[in-house]
């Protein structure tokens, strides 16, 4: 106990750096435990929202389970104890093994199809053979509306089973209700009679209750009583039970990452169950969303992976915030420790002193980070870009077990960074620490051992392997996955920043003497004073400086890669879609109908006779799509695939795009610098001939065509026209030109022999002289817009849409992409962090630094500098250390951005990736940065400043004395 309160003493008096220790320590747990809470948070809203998508999509309800056996020809009494079993396994262990609401379970048993014919009727009708097997479902009048007749009984009713029936099976049966039939079986002692005293439909279209939403497997069903079927068909020999199902619907809603693993292990022991009661070959299982809910194991992985990632550089910085603040514990508490050397206290015992103190924060920040991290966890479900938040659904999260042993590790970590400066401060002994106290130009390991060189080689090496990833990736044409980031993407760029910062330190020391040389006859006193001071004592201020440029290249890093991705994702998508939106509409044609499975083709279909003839088409009005309500320009693009060229002894195929120049030029989206003209002169320079074409690089590579040269066009059902070559183009709205996915250019990939190729026309010219054919209509759209009244004007207006793309809508889908969402939050997030953590080390540093110096400062005093000059003083060594360390965080930052930031093309897939990849540098970013920094640094300087202020001469020589 003693022990404890004096560790607690020794903590208050020194509770700034406790305090500042603390506070690192539990920034880096929370941090860490972020990355357990956030993937199962948001992969648990993302795998929902897929199951959602899927039962809109498929029409099936993805939360269910369904189980069917088959009996054969087994004994009754066999039959029926399997059945039981299976029952209760299924309402019991088997649905509650999968760890979800269980909504309802329905158990439907079928006999074998039995003939039957009407009791009563006409010769020929007596003589009509109706084939129908009878049917049970549990729980089936909650979930059913009679659309006439009445419920059947639970019994016989004078030796008459009465049925339900569908209107499809009435009709089937070819009677009216209340009419019975007489079922021949072989195996019935006696015959078997029935009628249908009922017709039913669902209660509700979307009850999930009916696995076939069409109640089609019910057409050819006599539905009867589920108690009555298992007395009087499961266990008998009559007309017996052939096979039987159970359906069991789940509420998926609430399901979350954790329940995977408990899913996918439950849907192999209800597998595993049946078989062993009825065999392999007889049973079947179902189980929809079991596809979508195994790729989550795989996207977890892959989305911690990348947090991993992205957490790296902050880490590292947390790192050198943490050993900082340790050593500088160490540094105040050198003499304390020599002297307990001297009087043979051993290693161990200072050591263990120590620990005491780092094991009472670090538990207390392994407590706290996790819930911390919580609270983080949210922060990022709300971040719906860099530095943007939004008010969305809150995210599931909830701390694990997971984040607590994540959050012990980097605590763990955090502790072995607090022992490792005292081990090293109990080296030395009194005369040892008095000798370093009198050498402080020490040079640093680092120094010695280049470090720094080997740092930015590595890293430079690192960029060039990623640079020849890419090469390959576009070249060949070769697929990535979604947000394939590699670790080392992040890991790279922060070993430059570290080496570049730990280089220009090198440097350093020769720019001070030149600033000093250069002014040498002229500096004041005070100036003279700092620089001194600072070139003589370079080594003692290296980390705070190495800490700076860390945390404020990370800052600038992160800054540009969330910019960068989520700009690069923007243009990306509307580039793809050329417009706001994009639509097609119904054109009434003469093709001839389509032959069985056959597809359509732009509204019409080939002849069944299989001779193509040409198809006539009727253009839809025009004028009711552009001024649809939010419209501001709209224009009509002609595609058409596979258009034939020849253009001198040169043939091929392309992509052929009819424009109105002018209309165009107003909607399209098009990236400036793309092109070595803007966009709209190649325009106006097609205006002017309506012969004018643009062909795009890749053509006039392939087939050697140049600007002037004739190229005749057409394609299947049309004769070539002579069309000009007015301009070349590498990129035009919509149009990719890296070789297509899969495709490989094994020969030179200067040919671009597999990259497509383009034309773009006259949309009238080709409507004049190719073919009239459907074209899309792309509409740019007022800001602010309202797309619900857009849509309801279309419904309003009738306009047969049969194909609408919503630029806006697909770029806020890529936004709440898990890994997207992660990247944004990740990266805002080490942003504030690496603010705050700078910030707070600074300020640290600096006022422990000024406490230091209290005697030289009385002396200074003493000598007749006034406060003025010491505060001058104070600013000039500010701006040779911390200034310049921000210059250089600046600096770096800004080199590994636009080294390192273009590597995040691996997270698409690069073949498809058009427009090119451009590193953005927001200047909002900057202003943010830049005025944080700057806050920073004032607020840093007033305090110390007044901390100048207010020192007493006396009290400074009385502290010298002393």
């Amino acid at each position: 106990m003693a022990l404890f309160v004096m560790i607690i003493r020794k903590m208050v008096n020194n509770k700034w750096l406790a305090f500042s220790l603390f506070l690192g320590m539990l920034i880096s747990v929370a941090l860490v435990s972020t990355m357990p809470i956030y993937s199962e948070a948001i992969l648990s809203r993302m795998l929902v929202k897929d199951l959602e998508t899927m039962q809109r999509n498929q029409g099936v309800y993805p939360g269910t389970v369904y189980v069917k056996a088959t009996f054969s020809e087994d004994p009754p009494e066999k039959k029926k104890a399997a059945n039981e079993a299976i029952d209760a396994y299924m309402k019991g262990e088997g649905a509650r093994s999968f760890s979800l609401p269980v909504d309802l379970t329905v158990i439907q048993r079928n006999t074998r199809s039995v003939d039957s014919f009407p009791e009563v009727g006409t010769e020929a009708d007596l003589k009509k053979k109706r084939s129908f097997r009878f049917t049970s479902l549990t729980g089936l009048g909650e979930h059913i509306r009679l659309t006439d007749g009445r419920m059947p009984s639970p019994e016989p009713v004078n030796g008459v089973y009465e049925v339900l029936v569908t209107d499809a099976g009435l009709n089937n049966l070819d009677t009216v209700l209340d009419s019975v039939f007489v079922v021949k079986s072989d195996k019935a002692r006696i015959p078997m009679k029935f009628k249908p005293v009922g017709v039913f439909e669902k209660k509700r279209d979307d009850d999930p209750y009916f696995r076939d939403a069409s109640l089609t497997n019910l057409a050819n069903s006599l539905v009867i009583d589920s108690g009555l079927m298992d007395r009087d068909f499961l266990g008998l020999n009559n007309v017996p039970v052939i096979n039987a199902e159970w359906y069991v619907v789940f509420d998926y809603s609430g399901m979350e990452l954790r329940q995977v693993d408990d899913f996918i292990a439950a849907d192999k022991s209800v597998k595993a169950y049946v078989n062993a009661k009825v065999g392999a070959y007889q049973s079947d299982m179902k189980t929809p969303a079991l596809a979508t809910i195994e790729k989550y194991l795989e996207r977890a992985k892959q989305l911690r992976t990348l947090m991993w990632s992205l957490n790296v550089p902050v880490l590292i910085m947390l790192a050198f915030y943490m050993f900082m603040v340790a050593n500088l514990i160490a540094e105040r508490q050198k003499n304390e420790i020599a002297v307990l050397r001297s009087r043979g206290a051993a290693r161990w015992q200072i050591v263990a002193a120590f620990s005491a103190e780092g094991l009472l924060l670090s538990a207390a920040a392994w407590g706290l980070g996790p819930l911390v991290g919580l609270a983080l966890t949210k922060m990022l479900g709300a971040s719906n870009g860099f530095l943007s938040f939004v008010s969305r659904a809150a995210l599931p999260v909830r701390v694990t077990g997971e984040s607590y042993a994540y959050g012990a590790a980097a605590a763990a970590v955090a502790f072995v960074m607090l022992l490792v400066p005292v081990l090293l401060a109990t080296r030395a002994t009194i005369v040892g620490h008095k000798q370093q106290l009198a050498r402080r130009q020490r040079t640093p390991l680092w120094h010695k051992l280049f470090l720094d060189v080997v740092l930015v080689a590595v890293a430079l090496y690192g960029l060039y392997a990623f640079r020849s990833r890419l090469d390959n990736l576009r070249k060949l044409g070769l697929n990535a996955s979604d947000l394939n980031i590699d670790p080392l993407q992040f890991v790279v760029p922060a070993l430059f920043t570290v080496g570049s910062g730990l280089l220009l330190l090198r440097l350093y020391p020769y720019v001070l003497r030149l600033i000093y040389w250069l002014g040498r006859k002229r500096w004041r006193p005070s100036a003279y004073a700092t620089l001194i001071q600072v070139g003589r004592s370079s080594g003692q201020y290296q980390f705070l400086m190495i800490f700076l440029i860390l945390t404020i290249a990370t800052g600038v890093f992160s800054a540009s890669a969330a910019r960068t991705i989520n700009d690069n994702t923007e243009d990306r998508i509307r580039y793809a879609n050329g417009a706001d939106i994009a639509l097609s509409t119904v054109w009434i044609s003469d093709a001839p109908p389509p032959s069985p499975g056959g597809p359509m083709a732009g509204g019409g279909a080939e002849p069944a006779s299989g001779v193509s003839k040409p198809i006539h088409y009727l253009e839809p009005s025009y004028e009711p799509i552009a001024t649809l309500p939010g419209v501001e320009h709209a224009a009509k693009v002609f595609s058409k695939q596979d258009a034939y060229f020849t253009a001198g002894e040169e043939r091929g195929t392309a992509t052929l795009l009819g424009i109105d120049t002018d209309d165009f030029g107003r909607t399209a989206w098009f990236r400036d610098g793309l092109l070595s003209h803007p966009l709209n002169e190649y325009l106006n320079l097609m205006a002017a001939d309506t012969r004018a074409v643009l062909i795009s690089r890749t053509l006039a590579k392939q087939k050697n065509v140049k600007e002037g040269d004739t190229i005749w066009i057409g394609w299947n059902d049309t004769s070539s026209q002579p069309f000009v070559v007015y301009g070349i183009v590498d990129y035009f709205p919509t149009f990719n030109p890296n070789p297509p996915i899969g495709s490989v250019d094994a020969g030179n990939a200067e040919t671009l022999a597999n990259a497509p190729m383009l034309i773009v026309g006259h949309l009238s010219r080709i409507q004049f002289q190719l073919a009239l054919e459907p074209y899309q209509v792309w509409l740019k759209m007022k800001p602010g817009y309202s797309v619900e009244a857009l849509y309801q004007a279309i419904e309003d207006r009738e306009l047969s849409v049969t194909k609408l793309t919503n630029t806006e809508i697909e770029w806020n889908q890529a936004k709440n992409d898990p890994f997207l969402m992660a990247l944004n939050g990740i990266l805002t997030l080490g942003f504030l962090i690496s603010i705050l953590v700078s910030f707070t080390g600074f300020l640290l540093y600096w006022v422990l630094s000024l406490k230091g110096r209290t005697l030289q400062n009385g002396i200074m005093r003493a000598i007749g500098l006034s406060v003025r000059h010491m505060v001058g003083m104070l600013v000039l060594e500010q701006l040779l250390t911390s200034g310049v360390a921000v210059l250089i965080g600046v600096v770096v930052g800004n080199v590994a951005s636009g080294l390192y930031v273009p590597n995040f093309q691996v997270a698409f897939n690069p073949s498809s990736l058009v427009p090119p990849f451009r590193v953005i540098f927001d200047s909002a970013d900057y202003v943010r940065l830049y005025s944080t920094v700057g806050f920073m640094l004032l607020v840093g300087l007033g305090i110390l400043g007044f901390m100048v202020s207010r020192t007493r001469i006396h009290q400074a020589l009385k502290l010298g004395e002393d």
